[in-house]
């Protein structure tokens, strides 16, 4: 009976690496500790950019950035979300640039006129006037028929010949009910209707024409002047 041998098998013991070890935990710590010091930079800079009736500082509290909170942590459209609360503010775009900088990019709503102590916006919002705006007209007629309207047709004015309009009042008559006057801070009368807006988009071509007299430039039909 032949004997079996037996095979000794000799396992190999790995020897721990300390220095891996040590390296691999080092370069975890230093990527931790970056990662702490990125997110606990804070915001650097604001610039506001677009606004001409709110200020740069009630955009920078509305956004509720006015504390320079960390730069890692704050949300674009969280910002955005914040201002367009704000019935002025139409749009906003926002930007995060390098070296921890915000640009806010500002589109305010068109303010049309007043009317009854309240600012009419290009959406048809009726606000307060909580910044004194006086550089827009005043409407002095209720127009609840035609309000509309009124607000798509007024969107079409030029902000330079909007400026240059006193007082807004509605006159309408069997021809057209859409008629209005628009008394001009030079002491002319404008006549125009609704469908004809955008002609008084020239009314600094008929105003040089009229060699400083004053009368009534009728652009609702005929498109004459009457000068008094």
């Amino acid at each position: 009976m032949t004997e079996t041998k037996k095979v000794k098998v000799k396992v190999k013991k790995r020897k721990i690496n300390i220095k891996k070890i040590f390296i691999f935990f080092l370069v975890v710590v230093l990527l931790g500790l970056l990662f702490w010091v990125i997110n606990k930079l804070p915001l650097k800079n604001i610039y506001v950019i677009g606004n001409n009736i709110l200020s740069d500082k009630e955009i920078i509290e509305l956004a509720d950035i006015s504390d320079y909170p960390p730069f890692i942590t704050i949300n674009k459209k969280r910002l955005v979300s914040n201002l367009e609360k704000n019935p002025y503010i139409k749009q906003v775009r926002i930007e995060k640039k390098f070296f921890n900088k915000i640009y806010i990019y500002i589109t305010e709503s068109k303010v049309l006129c007043t009317h009854n102590d309240k600012i009419i916006l290009e959406n048809g919002e009726e606000v307060n006037n909580i910044y004194n705006i006086t550089q827009v007209p005043i409407l002095l007629s209720d127009i609840k028929e035609i309000y509309e309207k009124f607000v798509e047709k007024m969107i079409l004015v030029n902000n330079d010949i909007l400026a240059k309009i006193s007082e807004i009042t509605y006159v309408p008559n069997e021809v057209d009910q859409e008629r209005f006057t628009f008394q001009m801070n030079d002491g002319n009368l404008v006549y125009i209707t609704l469908s004809k807006i955008t002609k008084i988009n020239k009314y600094n071509s008929i105003y040089s024409k009229m060699e400083g007299k004053n009368g009534i430039i009728y652009l609702d039909s005929g498109d004459y002047i009457e000068f008094r």
